[in-house]
């Protein structure tokens, strides 16, 4: 069956925008989805990773190398090192991590096929090397062992995956989106494990009954006839496409003048935000929201937009303060910015 999609998802606007400006500047740390069950959290991951157009990879390399990189960028021996720089187009990779996945599949480990029968050490990649220039999706974060998130935090900021076990030095790029999704019903990730998380975004199941008949509408056209379907909001897809495009060219020349640094600033002193993640990423962030826009710079709105993504993850809790997080930066932007 095909994808569903992205555009024909109902509702969830800061889910999808998150999304969106993870997929223009993914160094911004990945996305953190607290909801309800069933309310579409993989499948926008899934359907923005199928919209995307195909990545070039090198022929026979099993790291997803790109071929600019070239060959000697391989860790291991492999068929693109041995037969020159061939390329072919694959999807962007999308990797489910489940829940009992070990350390070695996560990381990589020895092929002890390999070692038993010719002696030789082989590196075997993991999931992480399967989701190089993809995105990695962790349902249920919340429930995963607390070194695993560790580990695929680290890997997510630095881009770079090292592997010293079993006799083996290995160092191969580990470049990804990193989406993970949680019921905080069911148990709350450490506070320093979800301010690696660059943003947060809260969805509910819907209210309106429209936009519930809606859903179930479009869950059986897609049901029904998935390729026909696709066809209906293939334009609608196109156009987010075309503004990702439009974003990624872009960002390296968005600028963030000092006024919008110290509004920044500003809001991440009167919520309280603990160290400088919270500013950094309100700039990467506003950056990526004003090129998807098209904008030419960084403006106080941008900035503001995407405030509660960025910081409602990042707040201390305050006994004295029954609000949520986000009720808490909304009262802030009001008082200061009006």
């Amino acid at each position: 069956m095909a994808r569903f999609p992205f555009s024909a998802i109902v509702g969830q606007d800061e889910m999808k925008l998150a999304l969106l400006i993870a997929a223009v500047d993914p160094s911004i740390g990945g996305v953190m989805v607290f909801g309800d069950r069933g309310t579409g959290k993989s499948t926008a991951a899934r359907a923005l990773a199928g919209l995307l157009p195909p990545i070039m990879v090198m022929d026979g390399c099993r790291f997803g190398c790109a071929p600019a990189d070239g060959p000697r960028t391989c860790p291991v021996p492999c068929t693109a090192t041995a037969g020159g720089v061939k390329a072919h187009k694959q999807p962007v990779p999308f990797v489910d991590l489940p829940l009992g996945a070990t350390e070695d599949r996560v990381l990589g480990s020895l092929d002890l096929e390999r070692a038993l029968r010719t002696g030789e050490k082989v590196f075997e990649p993991g999931l992480l090397a399967r989701a190089h220039r993809g995105f990695l999706y962790i349902d249920e974060i919340n429930l995963l062992e607390d070194h695993l998130v560790d580990l695929l935090l680290d890997v997510a900021v630095s881009g770079e995956n090292v592997v010293e076990r079993e006799g083996l030095s290995v160092r191969h790029k580990a470049k990804f989106v990193l989406v993970g999704s949680g019921n905080p019903e069911e148990g709350e990730l450490r506070p320093q494990l979800l301010d690696r998380f660059g943003l947060a975004v809260e969805v509910r199941t819907p209210r309106a009954i429209d936009d519930r008949v809606e859903i179930m509408r479009r869950c059986a056209a897609h049901d029904g006839n998935s390729a026909e379907f696709g066809e209906r909001w293939a334009q609608e897809d196109d156009k987010i496409l075309r503004q990702i495009a439009r974003g990624q060219r872009k960002l390296p020349t968005m600028e963030v003048p000092d006024d919008v640094l110290v509004d920044a600033a500003t809001l991440c002193s009167a919520v309280g935000v603990d160290g400088l993640r919270g500013e950094l990423t309100l700039m990467r962030a506003a950056r990526s929201i004003a090129a998807l826009k098209g904008a030419k710079t960084v403006r106080r709105e941008h900035l503001l937009q995407i405030a509660p993504m960025a910081l409602r993850h990042r707040l201390r809790r305050d006994i004295l303060d029954e609000t949520g997080s986000t009720t808490r930066i909304e009262r802030a932007i009001s008082e200061h910015f009006g």
